[in-house]
């Protein structure tokens, strides 16, 4: 068995297990809970709860599955990373899991741009009338100011995500407050509680996988444990904190809202399921005429910042690729000033703004986004399973629990989660076959230049 490059045991990291806590949870809590919970409720109804439950713990279970996949790469981590040193007998094949793993990594943040921006202009346009007939400027408008700022490493960050992510939760918690004990939380919109989503009894399986994107940000810290200090202990530790805490805030959110606004009133009202908690507001809360709008601004303020960190990532991801040699090398290029990649960025910002001038297929994207999202979760995981052969472990770095278990738990899951949308024969499902065919395509054509940077 081969070694791991590096001891992954160093303390030398600045970041302590608050620090961690606090950037993973401020990852999670934002603008997942104001849109795609409205997408699982339609779907599963009450049951959805349970969905946004399933979820966190298989996140939770992919976390620390890429907390030891960080101690066997310390000095490097990410969706190209890991399948590339673990998957392939050579270098190169090695490499071509890396892309196929980045490449559904990619799509995904794009889709998540495009859904997010669509979403920042249908709060606007609710909150404040005055934007009402003006969703697809502001949804492209959104995305051209997020990638500008990108431009220039503008980024929310230190103390303004702390003031950020205060906000945010101040907002759920008073919503939460006054949903239930306003006096119109009612306890009879609750059951049926498997059938009332428009999937039927199994809605809440189907809903997973939306849920799942909400958590994504579960793995930022493994990401970055270079910087961590005694990450064999806060890495796993801050993941399992931190998804506690987001985990209870948002089933507390979403049993408030489903005894407000039922499944059949999504249903019937289709744009309302974008934007679940200020349809309760708005419908069932109306004595507090404040609530909708303070909830519109918060959700605002999370749909922003999510656009800022995805086209952030995800053109460092392209640049990642280019670099490489599996995309033009033009798009590795930086900014001259900012060392921003520059070309990536540009790239994100036009393909994110092309998709959200489409908002009537809102839901088609976000399925697509979380499609690739869980895809890309796949990758990862077989990558632990052969990493764990491939390298001898080192004693005393940080190992997940559940030997190779909880690995395959987490693959039967995320399958099982999409059986129902494969056997309704899913345009999303038809749409990625062909997608990442085009990455085969792609591959064809830039191999030889892949083979070069691998013997160099």
């Amino acid at each position: 068995m081969a070694n791991s490059s590096k001891d992954s045991t160093t303390q030398g990291g600045t970041l302590n297990l608050l620090s961690c806590v606090t950037i993973i949870v401020g990852g999670m809590v934002g603008s997942a809970i104001f849109s795609l919970s409205g997408l699982t409720m339609y779907y599963a109804g009450p049951a959805s709860v349970i969905s946004w439950i399933i979820a966190g713990i298989i996140l939770l279970m992919y976390g620390l599955q890429v907390a030891e996949l960080a101690t066997i790469f310390p000095k490097s981590g990410g969706v190209f990373v890991f399948p590339s040193k673990s998957l392939g007998k050579t270098e190169l094949q090695g490499k071509i899991w890396g892309w196929f793993s980045a490449w559904g990594y990619i799509t995904a943040n794009i889709a998540g741009i495009a859904f997010s921006a669509i979403y920042v202009s249908m709060y606007l346009g609710v909150g404040f009338p005055i934007f009402s007939n003006l969703q697809v400027p502001l949804a492209v408008g959104a995305v051209i100011v997020c990638g500008i700022l990108n431009f220039y490493r503008i980024s929310v960050a230190g103390k303004a995500n702390t003031i950020l992510l205060t906000i945010l939760v101040l907002t759920m918690l008073v919503f939460v407050a006054v949903g239930l004990f306003g006096g119109k939380w009612d306890l009879s919109l609750i059951t049926p509680f498997f059938t009332q989503g428009a999937l039927g009894a199994s809605g809440f399986v189907s809903a997973i996988p939306n849920a799942m994107v909400a958590y994504g940000s579960i793995v930022a810290i493994a990401f970055m444990v270079s910087e961590v200090k005694n990450p064999n202990k806060n890495v796993p530790k801050s993941a399992m904190i931190a998804m506690g805490i987001v985990g209870l805030l948002y089933a507390i959110v979403i049993i408030t809202t489903t005894g407000l606004v039922s499944a059949k009133f999504l249903i019937e009202n289709p744009g309302m399921r974008f934007i679940p908690l200020y349809a309760a507001a708005f419908t069932k809360l109306s004595m507090y005429p404040w609530l909708p709008k303070v909830i519109s601004i918060s959700a605002v303020m999370a749909l922003l910042t999510t656009i800022l960190v995805l086209i952030a990532i995800t053109s460092r991801a392209i640049e990642a690729t280019a670099l490489g040699g599996f995309l033009p090398k033009s798009l590795g290029k930086k900014h001259k000033k900012t060392k921003a990649p520059l070309n990536a960025t540009i790239v994100v910002v036009v393909i994110s703004s092309i998709i959200s001038l489409f908002p009537q297929l809102t839901e088609q994207i976000v399925n697509l986004g979380s499609l690739f999202a869980a895809i890309t979760i796949v990758i990862n995981c077989i990558s632990l399973l052969v990493a764990r052969r491939k390298y001898e472990y080192i004693e005393g770095n940080y190992r997940a629990p559940g030997g190779s278990v909880i690995p395959v738990i987490t693959l039967v899951v995320i399958v099982l989660s999409y059986v129902p949308r494969i056997l309704d024969g899913s345009e999303v499902i038809l749409f990625t076959i062909i997608w990442y065919a085009v990455a085969g395509i792609l591959l064809l054509f830039t191999k030889e230049k892949v083979k070069k940077t691998v013997e160099n």
